[in-house]
């Protein structure tokens, strides 16, 4: 079981370096939840392989500091859709 684990860890890894995925695409692509990805990546993967989790650090600090701009851009979108449909409200 420990060693399932394990793999899965550098799995979702290799997959966030691989894609430049967040946390949420992994989690989508492998159907699981958003928590276990980030315990894996950052807790389990540091144990089990710090090179790996050094990189995956990498694309998770940088996907933590462009956030802010992915939300305004849905934000963005939301209202311009609405907008179209709505034109009078907005």
């Amino acid at each position: 079981m420990r060693n399932a684990v394990e793999n899965r860890a550098s799995i979702l890894g290799e997959y966030i370096i691989e894609n430049d995925a967040t946390v949420r695409a992994t989690a989508k692509q492998f159907k699981i939840s958003k928590s276990t990805v980030h315990k894996d990546v950052t807790e389990r993967l540091r144990l089990e392989d710090p090179i790996l989790w050094k990189k995956v650090k990498v694309v998770l600090e940088k996907n933590k500091s462009e956030r802010h701009i992915r939300g305004g851009m849905a934000t963005k979108l939301k209202y311009s859709l609405l907008a179209s449909k709505h034109p009078r409200l907005y």
